[in-house]
Protein backbone atom coordinates (compact mmCIF):
# COMPACT_ATOMS: atom_id res chain seq x y z
CA UNK A 1 0.00 0.00 0.00
CA UNK A 2 1.01 3.23 -0.65
CA UNK A 3 0.42 6.66 1.13
CA UNK A 4 -0.18 7.71 4.39
CA UNK A 5 -3.91 7.26 6.08
CA UNK A 6 -5.47 8.94 8.74
CA UNK A 7 -7.09 6.30 11.17
CA UNK A 8 -9.83 8.39 13.40
CA UNK A 9 -13.09 8.58 11.46
CA UNK A 10 -14.39 10.69 9.00
CA UNK A 11 -17.71 11.50 9.01
CA UNK A 12 -19.38 13.24 5.54
CA UNK A 13 -22.61 13.94 4.20
CA UNK A 14 -23.78 11.94 1.26
CA UNK A 15 -25.38 13.65 -1.65
CA UNK A 16 -28.84 11.85 -1.75
CA UNK A 17 -30.66 12.13 -5.50
CA UNK A 18 -34.36 12.90 -5.23
CA UNK A 19 -35.09 10.95 -8.28
CA UNK A 20 -33.24 7.28 -7.26
CA UNK A 21 -33.33 5.02 -4.20
CA UNK A 22 -29.76 5.33 -2.14
CA UNK A 23 -27.33 2.91 -3.28
CA UNK A 24 -26.35 -0.06 -1.56
CA UNK A 25 -23.66 -0.09 0.73
CA UNK A 26 -20.22 -1.22 -0.27
CA UNK A 27 -19.29 -4.36 1.28
CA UNK A 28 -15.79 -5.24 2.65
CA UNK A 29 -14.35 -6.78 -0.30
CA UNK A 30 -15.09 -3.86 -2.20
CA UNK A 31 -13.63 -1.79 0.59
CA UNK A 32 -10.40 -3.49 0.75
CA UNK A 33 -9.80 -3.53 -2.50
CA UNK A 34 -10.48 0.13 -2.68
CA UNK A 35 -8.15 0.77 0.02
CA UNK A 36 -5.48 -1.48 -1.46
CA UNK A 37 -5.46 1.18 -4.29
CA UNK A 38 -4.79 3.86 -2.18
CA UNK A 39 -8.44 5.15 -1.64
CA UNK A 40 -8.26 7.17 1.66
CA UNK A 41 -12.23 7.35 1.51
CA UNK A 42 -12.30 3.29 1.71
CA UNK A 43 -9.76 3.19 4.49
CA UNK A 44 -12.55 5.57 6.11
CA UNK A 45 -14.93 3.95 5.71
CA UNK A 46 -13.33 0.47 6.71
CA UNK A 47 -12.39 2.62 10.62
CA UNK A 48 -15.71 4.13 10.55
CA UNK A 49 -17.24 0.66 10.50
CA UNK A 50 -15.02 -0.80 12.86
CA UNK A 51 -13.89 2.09 15.42
CA UNK A 52 -15.76 1.17 18.78
CA UNK A 53 -15.65 -3.00 17.45
CA UNK A 54 -11.87 -2.12 18.31
CA UNK A 55 -11.76 0.87 20.71
CA UNK A 56 -13.50 -1.70 23.22
CA UNK A 57 -11.26 -4.39 23.07
CA UNK A 58 -8.25 -1.59 23.16
CA UNK A 59 -10.48 -0.27 26.41
CA UNK A 60 -10.71 -3.83 27.95
CA UNK A 61 -6.75 -3.98 27.67
CA UNK A 62 -5.90 -0.60 29.41
CA UNK A 63 -9.14 0.85 31.31
CA UNK A 64 -8.10 4.16 30.55
CA UNK A 65 -10.40 6.25 27.90
CA UNK A 66 -7.67 8.50 26.60
CA UNK A 67 -5.16 5.18 26.00
CA UNK A 68 -7.63 3.10 24.12
CA UNK A 69 -8.19 5.87 21.56
CA UNK A 70 -4.23 6.11 21.57
CA UNK A 71 -4.01 2.00 21.40
CA UNK A 72 -7.18 2.13 18.44
CA UNK A 73 -5.26 4.53 16.50
CA UNK A 74 -2.17 2.11 16.58
CA UNK A 75 -3.98 -1.35 16.15
CA UNK A 76 -5.68 0.26 12.59
CA UNK A 77 -2.79 1.69 11.69
CA UNK A 78 -0.74 -1.67 11.73
CA UNK A 79 -4.59 -3.67 10.30
CA UNK A 80 -3.52 -0.90 7.52
CA UNK A 81 -0.30 -1.23 6.85
CA UNK A 82 -1.00 -5.94 6.93
CA UNK A 83 -4.46 -5.30 4.92
CA UNK A 84 -3.11 -7.13 1.99
CA UNK A 85 -2.08 -10.22 4.45
CA UNK A 86 -6.44 -10.78 4.85
CA UNK A 87 -7.66 -13.66 3.55
CA UNK A 88 -10.78 -12.56 1.55
CA UNK A 89 -12.11 -16.32 2.19
CA UNK A 90 -12.60 -15.32 6.04
CA UNK A 91 -14.59 -13.03 8.04
CA UNK A 92 -12.88 -9.58 7.99
CA UNK A 93 -14.50 -8.70 11.55
CA UNK A 94 -13.17 -12.06 13.38
CA UNK A 95 -10.06 -11.07 11.67
CA UNK A 96 -10.01 -7.15 12.52
CA UNK A 97 -10.99 -8.40 16.28
CA UNK A 98 -8.29 -11.49 16.23
CA UNK A 99 -5.56 -8.97 15.36
CA UNK A 100 -6.68 -6.38 17.49
CA UNK A 101 -6.22 -8.32 20.50
CA UNK A 102 -3.27 -9.92 19.59
CA UNK A 103 -1.90 -6.01 18.95
CA UNK A 104 -3.20 -5.82 22.50
CA UNK A 105 -1.45 -8.39 24.05
CA UNK A 106 1.74 -7.33 22.66
CA UNK A 107 1.06 -3.50 23.85
CA UNK A 108 0.29 -4.98 27.62
CA UNK A 109 3.39 -7.21 27.58
CA UNK A 110 5.39 -4.71 26.32
CA UNK A 111 3.92 -1.81 28.65
CA UNK A 112 4.33 -4.65 31.35
CA UNK A 113 8.40 -5.28 30.43
CA UNK A 114 8.93 -1.52 31.22
CA UNK A 115 7.34 -0.99 34.35
CA UNK A 116 9.00 -4.07 35.94
CA UNK A 117 12.18 -2.77 34.54
CA UNK A 118 11.80 0.50 36.42
CA UNK A 119 9.98 -1.23 39.42
CA UNK A 120 12.35 -4.14 39.94
CA UNK A 121 15.16 -1.34 40.56
CA UNK A 122 13.31 1.66 41.73
CA UNK A 123 9.90 2.30 42.74
CA UNK A 124 8.58 5.65 41.68
CA UNK A 125 6.44 6.02 44.63
CA UNK A 126 9.98 6.12 46.46
CA UNK A 127 10.20 10.09 45.51
CA UNK A 128 7.01 10.56 47.99
CA UNK A 129 7.95 11.56 51.71
CA UNK A 130 8.59 8.29 54.09
CA UNK A 131 6.42 7.60 56.65
CA UNK A 132 7.51 8.01 60.22
CA UNK A 133 5.84 4.92 60.71
CA UNK A 134 8.41 3.13 58.90
CA UNK A 135 11.28 1.32 60.81
CA UNK A 136 14.63 2.80 60.41
CA UNK A 137 16.29 0.33 58.45
CA UNK A 138 13.67 0.61 55.97
CA UNK A 139 13.63 4.16 56.08
CA UNK A 140 17.28 4.04 55.13
CA UNK A 141 16.98 1.44 52.27
CA UNK A 142 14.08 3.52 51.21
CA UNK A 143 16.70 6.74 51.21
CA UNK A 144 19.31 4.56 49.63
CA UNK A 145 16.83 3.63 46.48
CA UNK A 146 15.64 7.12 46.29
CA UNK A 147 19.41 8.56 45.96
CA UNK A 148 19.94 5.72 43.52
CA UNK A 149 17.09 6.99 41.27
CA UNK A 150 17.67 10.52 41.44
CA UNK A 151 21.26 9.65 40.28
CA UNK A 152 20.37 7.82 37.56
CA UNK A 153 18.04 9.83 36.44
CA UNK A 154 20.59 12.88 36.31
CA UNK A 155 22.32 10.53 33.88
CA UNK A 156 19.78 11.25 31.31
CA UNK A 157 19.79 13.86 28.75
CA UNK A 158 16.81 16.55 29.81
CA UNK A 159 14.83 15.36 26.71
CA UNK A 160 14.68 12.01 28.25
CA UNK A 161 14.83 12.47 32.01
CA UNK A 162 11.72 15.43 31.39
CA UNK A 163 9.39 12.67 29.56
CA UNK A 164 10.21 9.95 32.30
CA UNK A 165 9.38 12.30 34.91
CA UNK A 166 6.09 13.48 33.44
CA UNK A 167 4.53 10.08 32.77
CA UNK A 168 6.14 7.74 35.74
CA UNK A 169 6.29 10.00 38.43
CA UNK A 170 3.55 12.82 37.49
CA UNK A 171 1.64 10.20 35.93
CA UNK A 172 0.44 12.60 33.22
CA UNK A 173 -1.45 11.47 30.04
CA UNK A 174 0.39 11.42 26.48
CA UNK A 175 -1.78 14.24 25.23
CA UNK A 176 -0.98 16.71 28.79
CA UNK A 177 2.75 15.85 28.32
CA UNK A 178 2.25 16.97 24.22
CA UNK A 179 0.88 19.61 25.05
CA UNK A 180 3.40 20.78 27.80
CA UNK A 181 6.03 19.99 25.78
CA UNK A 182 4.71 21.29 22.83
CA UNK A 183 5.53 18.13 21.01
CA UNK A 184 3.81 15.10 18.63
CA UNK A 185 2.36 12.55 21.05
CA UNK A 186 4.36 9.90 18.83
CA UNK A 187 7.70 11.86 19.83
CA UNK A 188 6.68 12.01 23.06
CA UNK A 189 6.08 8.04 23.44
CA UNK A 190 9.35 7.33 21.61
CA UNK A 191 11.20 9.55 24.68
CA UNK A 192 9.48 7.75 27.48
CA UNK A 193 10.22 4.53 25.56
CA UNK A 194 14.15 5.95 25.42
CA UNK A 195 14.02 7.46 28.89
CA UNK A 196 12.93 4.13 30.82
CA UNK A 197 14.95 2.24 28.63
CA UNK A 198 18.05 4.35 29.32
CA UNK A 199 16.83 4.93 33.17
CA UNK A 200 17.21 1.16 33.96
CA UNK A 201 20.12 0.82 32.42
CA UNK A 202 21.91 3.76 34.51
CA UNK A 203 20.46 2.03 37.33
CA UNK A 204 21.78 -1.39 36.72
CA UNK A 205 25.45 0.27 35.75
CA UNK A 206 24.94 1.73 39.56
CA UNK A 207 24.51 -0.51 41.32
CA UNK A 208 26.89 -2.51 39.93
CA UNK A 209 29.36 0.21 40.47
CA UNK A 210 28.18 0.48 44.02
CA UNK A 211 28.18 -3.20 44.53
CA UNK A 212 31.11 -3.71 43.07
CA UNK A 213 32.42 -0.66 45.76
CA UNK A 214 30.98 -2.28 48.98
CA UNK A 215 32.70 -6.44 47.69
CA UNK A 216 36.13 -4.23 47.82
CA UNK A 217 35.73 -2.68 50.93
CA UNK A 218 34.38 -6.17 52.39
CA UNK A 219 37.92 -7.72 51.21
CA UNK A 220 40.10 -5.07 52.39
CA UNK A 221 37.79 -5.35 55.67
CA UNK A 222 38.42 -8.95 55.89
CA UNK A 223 42.22 -8.51 54.76
CA UNK A 224 42.87 -5.98 57.31
CA UNK A 225 41.48 -8.48 60.17
CA UNK A 226 43.67 -11.62 58.82
CA UNK A 227 46.94 -8.92 58.69
CA UNK A 228 46.40 -8.34 62.79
Amino acid sequence: MRGACSVRPVRRALPMSSNHPPAPPPTVDSLIERCLAGDQQAWDAIVRLHWRKVFNVAYKFVGKHDEAEDLTQDIFLKIFRSLNSFDRRANFQTWLISVSRNLCIDHYRSVRKERETIDRDVDPGDVTPISVEVSPYAALEARDRVALLREALGKLPETLRTAVLLRDIQELTYQEIADRLQLPEGTVKSRINRGRTELARQIRRLRDHYDQLARDAARREAEARRAE
